[in-house]
């Protein structure tokens, strides 16, 4: 299944004729696997992905990010290879704020870095800690447990934010929170998007969680993995927990459980 294919729209992401071996290609991670996302600018995508444990799923977004090349293949961003990239941001399901710093000068730390005053970049991160819902907690070191684990993923997203990405990278950004924080984050991440319009890549196991957030589900199967499934997900731009009632949502979660069987049952 090649999702690699010519549109009428410009890419954002390409990923073609991936391969990923670490043995020197006796067994291959990844191989012949294609990857499309158009670029719809002033509105973004929210695409996910998912896949078995061990299927690449965050391979897939290091190659994305410039952090890792593949055996063979190309990554393009905008059609040229991932060294011409723009910003590109990346959240971990690991809390990955420096600890040793506050809240304030973890967000407004992208902005340190390209030279910005100490004034106009507080100001700034002030802004999106408030956009977060962090404000009251900007002085406070972000570290365990003196704020909670949904508190220092705001955190984390608060500070991919500021570097103003064209393209979010989310590795399970949520899979270590209890269910409440859970769904507060997945609220709060879909109206972060509607307001930034950055184009998402979010990872993740929770087939729920993908049906609300995702515009376009892709799934892989187990190595040597490439995406089997593309589900495009049909409901309202803007969405609630009543969204979730829906029978429309409730059917699409049933066919991604679907797939996703059918998947575990491919060798």
């Amino acid at each position: 299944m090649s999702l690699f294919n010519d549109t009428a729209q410009a890419n954002i992401i390409g990923l073609k004729n991936i391969n990923q071996s670490y043995d020197g290609g006796e067994t291959y991670v990844l191989e012949n696997l294609d990857f499309l996302v158009e670029d719809k600018p002033a509105q973004g995508q929210f695409v996910v992905i998912l896949g078995p444990s061990g299927s690449g799923k965050s391979t897939i977004l290091r190659y994305i990010a410039g952090l890792q090349e593949p055996t063979d293949g190309q990554v393009l961003i905008h059609d040229k290879p991932i060294t011409d990239a723009k910003r590109v941001g990346m959240v971990f399901q690991q809390y990955s704020s420096l600890p040793w710093m506050t809240v304030l000068d973890n967000v407004a730390l992208a902005m340190r870095y390209q030279g910005i005053p100490e004034k106009e970049r507080r100001e700034k991160a002030m802004e999106i800690i408030e956009r977060v819902g962090l404000a009251g907690h900007e002085h406070k070191f972000a570290q365990y447990p003196t704020l909670s684990g949904g508190q220092l993923q705001r955190v984390a997203i608060a500070r991919s934010l500021m570097a103003n990405p064209e393209i979010l990278l989310m590795d399970e950004p949520f899979g270590a929170l209890d269910i409440n924080t859970r769904l507060q984050m997945q609220d709060l991440l879909a109206s972060i998007w509607h307001e930034f319009h950055p184009t998402v890549v979010f990872v993740t196991h929770d087939i729920s969680e993908a049906v609300y957030l995702g515009d376009d589900i892709y799934i892989l199967k187990a190595p040597p993995s490439r995406f089997v499934h593309h589900i495009h997900v049909d409901l309202p731009f803007n969405r609630n927990k009543e969204t979730k009632r829906d029978q429309r949502f409730i059917d699409l979660v049933q066919e991604v459980e679907d797939k996703m069987l059918q998947v575990g049952q491919m060798e």
